[in-house]
Order: structure tokens, then sequence, then C-alpha cells
């Protein structure tokens, strides 16, 4: 099964978080987290739609700046979400520039955000560059189940996390994955092409069987002919979890967040010896980020965010992480 995310750590896994998922067939990206993206090229910046933000330490929001430079001239808008406060975060950093010039810009490129508390009370507001980015339009809304974003190929789903501040982390799910048999396009005279995205979408959205679909030669196909060509399979998940102190609630809500999930993106800032260090600083272990993906049955683990001191003892911390995850042993706080 050919994905359709490709998910990949924008630093390395010292460097300040963000994960860029790249859509493979769209010119579309989503971003979870705000750290530095000077290693993200300006091109993929600005195919974002998308932006998951945990927090708003240092480390996870001071992208927000480049991200605005890049974008300035861009048409279209991009979407943050973050936890309580964030409309005034947001605000803060575009009032911290001076806007006295913004008529020469011939677009509106405008920041969306949203900022959702832990019972699904939310507010949103707009920022557009034409009005000198000041709040506007904002609005209080319910978004049941955290579910942030619900497309009809995907949804982004959030989790409140305990840092001594509100932590949000996220899952991407692919609803359905449609795969496309080649062979029996061409058994139909039909190429591949981008005209399938259309096809995609229709089956995605459960449109009737008698939906025509607009093939490369213009003419119109039936839906349920071309179902023939398709594949239907479970979609893939993604989990993204960063900035939480090791305890039995944020344990469970991990474990529900990132149930099953194909991959698991996982802070492991310390190893175990470190474990009270951990817990000042309210972040995860090696040992304590194996052992949460080994209870929520994810497929596959990839840590990030390490302390510098390891970096000459990486080694030390992925073969922490993969013993936890691997046998799922509890990690044990040094006496």
């Amino acid at each position: 099964m050919r994905p359709s995310f490709q998910p990949s750590l924008v630093n390395d896994p010292f460097g300040d978080p963000a994960l860029l998922v790249d859509f493979l067939f769209e010119r579309r990206a989503l971003l979870f987290d705000l750290g530095d993206l000077h290693a993200l090229a300006p091109r993929k910046i600005l195919r974002l739609s998308d932006i998951f933000v945990s927090h708003c330490h240092m480390d996870h929001f001071m992208g927000f700046d480049w991200l605005l430079r890049i974008c300035l001239g861009r048409e279209l808008g991009v979407r943050l979400y973050g936890p309580p406060g964030f409309l005034d975060k947001v605000q803060a950093k575009l009032s911290a520039y001076t806007w006295n010039l913004v008529a020469r810009y011939e677009n509106d490129f405008s920041v969306t955000a949203t900022e959702v508390a832990e019972d699904g009370a939310a507010r949103r507001a707009v920022f557009r560059v034409q009005n000198a980015f000041r709040r506007e339009g904002e609005e209080a809304l319910r978004i049941d189940g955290l579910v942030l974003l619900d497309e009809p190929g995907f949804r982004v789903r959030a989790a409140f996390l305990d840092h001594r501040t509100p932590s949000l982390a996220f899952a991407l799910e692919e609803k359905s994955h449609v795969n496309i048999w080649k062979n029996r396009l061409a058994e139909r005279g039909l190429p591949v092409g981008p005209w399938l995205q259309g096809l995609k979408r229709a089956v995605l959205e459960g449109l009737p069987p008698e939906t025509r679909i607009e093939g490369p030669d213009g003419q119109g196909h039936a839906l349920a002919e071309l179902m023939a060509c398709l594949e239907i399979s479970p979609g893939l998940k993604y989990a993204y979890v960063t900035d939480a102190v090791f305890h039995e609630r944020n344990a469970e809500r991990i474990q529900d967040l990132a149930a099953g999930a194909d991959v698991l993106f996982i802070e492991a800032v310390f190893a175990q010896a470190l474990a009270e260090r951990a817990r000042e600083k309210c972040h995860l272990t090696a040992a304590q980020a194996g052992w949460l993906g080994h209870r929520a049955g994810a497929k596959a683990l990839v840590a990030f965010h390490h302390s510098p001191i390891y970096r000459e003892r990486v080694a030390e911390l992925a073969a922490e992480l993969e013993a936890h995850f691997r046998t799922g042993a509890p990690p044990q706080t040094p006496s």
C-alpha cells in the first residue's frame, strides 16, 4: 500500500520539535509544532495549510516568525491550532511588527487561529495582512471529541497532556486508503494522472455509484465502473507526543490517542537514569517513551527532542527506547 502521507521530522532529534506531513499526491502539507523551521525549504513551507501547536514554549513556537516571513506573499491563508490562550500568543507575535506598508501587498494572506480547551470549548479569530493583522471575526465554537480538522480523507484529533501547562498531543488518522490498480485502468484504456484525485475524493466522500468522474480525455466515467480499478483498505495513523510529564493520567491519554498508530513520534528527552530530572522538567525518558509506545500498540516509534547531553550517546537512548518498546517492561525509577 502506497501511503498518502509522508511524515518526517524537520530537524534532527536534538533540534526543535516540528513534524512535517507531506501529501504525496497534492501540493499540501501539515505541520505539528512550530520550532525552528530554517531547515525546511520555503517551497515546503508554502504548501502548509494547517499547523498544530502543542504549546507555546519557545522551542515549539519560535518558527512562527519564519513562517510569516515566507508566507507574506502567498495568496492563501494558513490555519493554526493551539491550547488555551493561543489567540493571545498569535496576536502578540503579530503585534510585535510594524505593518504601516501593508497596502502594497496585492494579496490578503491570513492566519486563522483556533484555541481549544479541554472540554471542547474553542475560540477562533482571523488576522489578515490587509487589516495590519488586527484580530477580527472572533467567534466561540465547540470542537467535539477534540477533532480539530475533519476532512473526507483524514482527521486530526488532539489530547490534553500535563506539562505543568496544557500541552497538546495529536493523531493524524487517514479514514480509508484508496489504492489504484494501474493494470485495470490500462485494460479500460485509461492512464494514471491527476484526474485520479477526483476519483479518490468521490470514493472518500461516499458519492453515489452513478456519479460521473471526468477522465483525462474529458469524458465522464461512472464511479461504479471505476470502482473495479480500486482497492480500499483501512487508512494509516500517525501520532505525535511531546512535552509531557510521566504519570498515569498522561499515560492513559497517550494510549488512547496513539492506539494502534502505524508510527508514533514521541519525545525521549533523558535516559531512565535521569528519571527524576525528567520528572522535574515534565518530560519523558526513553524508557517511558518505549513503554508508552508498547502500551498504545504502536507499530513503530520515532524518538525526538533529545537532551543535548546525549549528543555523543544517542545510541544509549535508542537502545533503552527499543528495549521497553519491544518487551513492554515498565520503566523503573532509579533508587
